[in-house]
């Protein structure tokens, strides 16, 4: 569990409908980055990385509570920068951030996250702070979608693969060209039922810390994730080159 938490309760909605929670995956460590830091800390187009998401979910009607799980020892900074991005109590668009620490794995620093969502909400949003593109109507037509299809776990974000695909040998050789036929590009936002991702996240652990993002976890554990196509570009931050990138987008 995390250690370092800091609260701020939502007040219920006068409306009496459900509370939509989103977790800002933003423990990374940016090593690859290079960044000498935590990746949610790189200015990217003149401001915090995880700046970006938190302005997303703000954006996001359907989003009242925020819990970030953030670099272990920057926990304070993050919750500055979700202060900022919160907007006054009552204000349109206003929310209310908890600030946790992350885990050593994503899976973990959801798993603390998780923790903190509020039991009246029914439908969760996971996001990763490495993909500061997207805006608060995504994640509203992923839970609209998700509240649409009441046999489903989760939606999420993704795109067909447009690239062509080969299994490698060890070798370095081509020993394969697969097919692109069925093929999704995973994303984030990806949008679960509370109850089917709390139970994702309660199997063996191995198979938790190994998966590569929350859908995996679900899907394992039986529920039906459906697909959402992402309407405009949603990279990943993962390098020097992707943060030019990402940048020239975020100007444009």
């Amino acid at each position: 569990m995390a250690s370092w938490r800091s609260v701020s309760a939502p007040p219920p909605r006068p409306d009496g409908s459900h509370h939509a929670a989103a977790l800002i995956a933003a423990a990374g460590s940016g090593e690859r980055l290079g960044a000498g830091g935590p990746k949610a800390l790189v200015e990217v187009a003149g401001r915090p990385l995880v700046s970006w998401s938190l302005a997303a979910m703000r954006a996001a009607e359907a989003v009242t509570v925020v819990v970030v799980a953030a670099p272990p020892g920057h926990e304070e900074e993050l919750e500055r920068l979700a202060g900022e991005s919160a907007g006054l109590p009552g204000e349109p668009g206003s929310f209310h951030p908890i600030v946790v620490s992350g885990g050593d794995t994503r899976a973990a620093s959801v798993g603390h996250a998780l923790a903190e969502v509020p039991a009246r909400a029914a439908i969760v949003v996971v996001h990763d702070a490495a993909r500061p593109l997207i805006d608060g109507r995504l994640v509203d037509a992923l839970v609209e979608r998700l509240a649409s299809e009441p046999e489903a776990a989760g939606v999420i974000a993704a795109n067909p693969v447009a690239d062509t695909l080969k299994r490698v040998g060890d070798a370095g050789a081509i020993t394969a060209t697969e097919s692109r036929h069925g093929l999704w590009a995973a994303q984030t936002p990806q949008v679960f039922r509370a109850e089917a991702l709390r139970a994702a996240h309660d199997r063996d652990g191995g198979e938790v810390a190994a998966a590569t993002d929350d859908a995996m976890l679900v899907e394992a554990a039986g529920g039906r994730v459906l697909v959402e196509p992402a309407p405009g570009p949603n990279p990943k931050l993962t390098t020097v080159a992707d943060l030019a990138t990402i940048e020239a987008l975020l100007d444009g």
